[in-house]
């Protein structure tokens, strides 16, 4: 055997290894924290909001792996769109994800926050987030990491706590108005509040329920059968959590139709104390603020590495970012970097916006994804491609027309901020490209 085949990984993971990776991502109580942002945005239509973003998801995520079978390595959108179309777009499209890199230790810090507010409601905000924020940061200072064992452990106690609640709700209704509580079309269709320009910002926001099925495709190379799993395996999963969501908004629907009846941010908690009391209550809030911890002290990590990545080869200054630790040998100056970045936006950022600030870097990534689909299997097919009009063309093509729609669905100060990053990100690609004029430096994720 030669060095360059002992070097590379094997190939273990099956379809059913893929998925039960896929849904630890996802969370299978991700939608249950913006139910109330949610309803307040559509007016009242979550449901019909996370099902219409699921189907356009499934497209995109039919566009994510057909690109890992091209590209089979680390980097998601960076990778395809750098890959297929521009290094200059790809840089964009990198630099995009990285703003998501850094909300979501901020979400995972908001979430907790007004959770614990709920239970206390003394406790200051700004205290809570800040030791939210400080325990992530000296949990990945000791170079401490969350295993898959851990993971799967937390997925099962979720499912168990969404069970719980599905199986209490039920009951709730049924005392309450017999089987005509519990089944019902409102959730989905209410002529009474229907409004379609609520709805389109509602799914804007429902999207965010989504993000992270693209973290499988870092497995190709991992993968048994990746030309097959690959798409299966993000369709199936994006499939499965929207399906999942749409139960769990819809049983908090019918508890508490109208999102004017509790504050939004917190909402799911006064559905939970209804059908299950402090027991219930108490479960869930523990359940989303461990689930939510462990979501940012991952993506803290991550984000450090990335900036560790991009410093090391001169992308970032290399004096500043390029930092090693020699004691811990992780990037301590970006950790706390991102910390200190976390705990500000939790000072200026609210929650709703920093949902859309999310979103807004995850769309642009999402549009990128399905042009590099059109270019790479259509416009320059790889050999032995047979062109085929509707699964090269029209569907990604109608994955990134929607995903325009969504993105422009977004509140204005979302795409403002958002607008502003992305040009602070196109005044330095310029500066270090001399005005484009050179290739830009690709940063290596497999170094990581």
């Amino acid at each position: 055997m030669n060095n360059s085949d002992s070097q590379r990984l094997k190939r273990v993971l099956s379809l059913r290894d893929l998925l039960v990776y896929g849904m630890m991502i996802m969370q299978v109580v991700a939608p249950v924290p913006i139910f109330g942002l949610l309803e307040q945005r559509s007016n009242n239509h979550s449901v019909t909001t996370i099902l219409i973003a699921m189907a356009v998801m499934t497209i995109t995520a039919v566009s994510y792996g057909r690109m890992a079978r091209l590209y089979p390595m680390a980097g998601s959108a960076y990778t395809y769109v750098g890959r297929a179309l521009s290094p200059h777009l790809g840089f964009l499209a990198g630099w995009s994800m990285f703003l998501d890199y850094l909300i979501i230790p901020l979400i995972s810090a908001i979430i907790p926050a007004l959770a614990i507010q709920r239970l206390i409601p003394s406790a200051p905000f700004l205290l809570l987030t800040f030791l939210i924020v400080a325990g992530m940061t000296a949990l990945n200072l000791r170079g401490i990491r969350a295993t898959v064992h851990v993971n799967m452990v937390l997925l099962a106690v979720a499912s168990l706590a969404v069970v719980a609640f599905i199986t209490l709700a039920i009951r709730y209704l049924f005392l309450k108005a017999g089987w005509a509580g519990v089944f019902s079309f409102t959730p989905m269709y209410n002529p009474a509040t229907f409004e379609s320009r609520a709805l389109l910002a509602g799914i804007s926001l429902a999207a965010m329920n989504y993000i992270g099925f693209d973290g499988l495709t870092t497995l190709a190379e991992d993968s048994v059968n990746p030309k097959r799993d690959m798409v299966l395996s993000t369709v199936l999963v994006v499939v499965i959590t929207g399906i999942l969501s749409a139960v769990e908004l819809y049983f908090l629907h019918l508890v508490l139709p109208d999102w004017k009846l509790a504050d939004p941010n917190s909402s799911y908690l006064d559905v939970m104390r209804m059908v299950g009391g402090p027991v219930l209550f108490t479960t869930f809030l523990v359940v989303m603020s461990i689930s939510q911890f462990g979501s940012g002290f991952s993506v803290q990590v991550n984000a450090a590495r990335l900036l560790y990545g991009m410093g090391r080869d001169n992308v970032l200054p290399k004096s500043l970012f390029g930092f090693l630790s020699p004691k811990r040998q992780n990037p301590s100056r970006n950790i706390i970097f991102v910390g200190v970045l976390a705990f500000l936006g939790t000072v200026f950022v609210p929650f709703d916006q920093a949902c859309d600030l999310l979103n807004f870097g995850a769309f642009i990534g999402f549009m990128g994804v399905n042009l590099s689909v059109i270019w790479s299997y259509y416009v320059r097919p790889p050999q032995n491609h047979r062109r085929h009009v509707l699964l090269d063309a029209v569907l990604p093509a109608g994955g990134f027309l929607m995903c325009l729609i969504f993105w422009i669905g977004l509140p204005s100060r979302a795409k403002i901020v958002g607008g502003l990053w992305l040009f602070a990100g196109l005044v330095y690609s310029a500066c270090k490209t001399r005005g484009f004029r050179e290739r830009p430096l690709q940063f290596d994720f497999r170094e990581t």
